[in-house]
């Protein structure tokens, strides 16, 4: 059976804006660092992948200076101090409800569930984040049916595709089987890496990326009782009536399966 895997901030759940940027400034605030992220400024630094990554971008000499970090390992152990307090601020924050989940995603979770598909998510955010964000938008019973790659389980970080290939490769599922749901240009750029078809379904910090070579771009899977999808880029021309459903995941697999076929013989090629 296919494989539906999603990434986890922004795809999920809004959690950039209402659970991530919090918890960095809470963490830097409860740390004495003199720093506190923008929305803005936290979109620029959103293109970064990866939370421990994404607080070492603040260290300037000058502030490496005033926080005594004297060398690599005091550097290290400091971002790793950190990087454990935000993730436990942000899921308390994930806990208390304050990020739903982005529309469409509980209904075809089901419907693939229901289904047969294989599901998972890879991320690379922490884990302990990572699953308390899916629980909480889909609901522990459907969770359960995940498998979870997320944190620092690859070496390298969206955009490099290691962790699809790593969810492909324990998984046992041929890149051909499987789909994506991706947020970000990082995101879609290590999914195609993969070999992997990828729907986009924007969010306020990413809508204005370059997502060539994505399957599909919509601002949300929808819901067919709930505000109609905005169709941005569909290539294959599979369309969409209100809300992405499992046909039309099972359609762009169809449609990119064929387009990297190769071509049928005429029977009268050369040896």
């Amino acid at each position: 059976m296919p494989a539906l895997i999603f990434d986890c901030d922004g795809v999920l759940a809004d959690t950039e804006q209402y659970g991530h940027l919090p918890a960095f400034n809470r963490t830097f605030a409860e740390f004495g660092v003199p720093v506190q992220w923008s929305v803005d400024e936290y979109a620029e630094r959103v293109k970064i992948g990866g939370g421990k990554e994404r607080m070492r971008s603040i260290l300037t000499p000058a502030l490496i200076a005033e926080l005594s970090l004297d060398d690599d390992a005091s550097t290290d152990a400091t971002i790793l101090a950190w990087h454990k307090r935000k993730t436990e601020i942000y899921k308390g924050l994930v806990e208390s409800g304050v990020m739903p989940a982005r529309p469409g995603i509980a209904r075809i979770v089901k419907e693939a569930r229901d289904a047969g598909w294989t599901l998972a998510v890879a991320s690379t955010s922490a884990e302990p984040a990572v699953r308390a964000v899916l629980t909480h938008a889909v609901g522990k019973d459907l969770a359960a049916h995940f498998a979870v790659f997320a944190g620092d389980v690859v070496p390298a970080k969206k955009p490099a595709p290691d962790i699809y290939l790593l969810a492909l490769r324990e998984l046992g599922v041929s890149a051909h089987d499987a789909i994506v749901v991706e947020d970000s240009g990082n995101g879609l750029r290590a999914a195609v890496a993969a070999g992997l078809t990828t729907v986009v379904t924007v969010s306020g910090f990413t809508r204005e990326e370059d997502f060539t070579g994505a399957a599909l771009v919509v601002s949300s899977l929808g819901d067919p009782d709930g505000e109609p999808v905005e169709v941005l880029d569909d290539p294959h021309g599979v369309g969409v009536s209100g809300a992405v459903t499992l046909a039309t995941l099972q359609a762009l697999l169809a449609a990119a399966s064929t387009a990297t076929s190769p071509a049928p013989s005429t029977g009268t090629e050369t040896p």
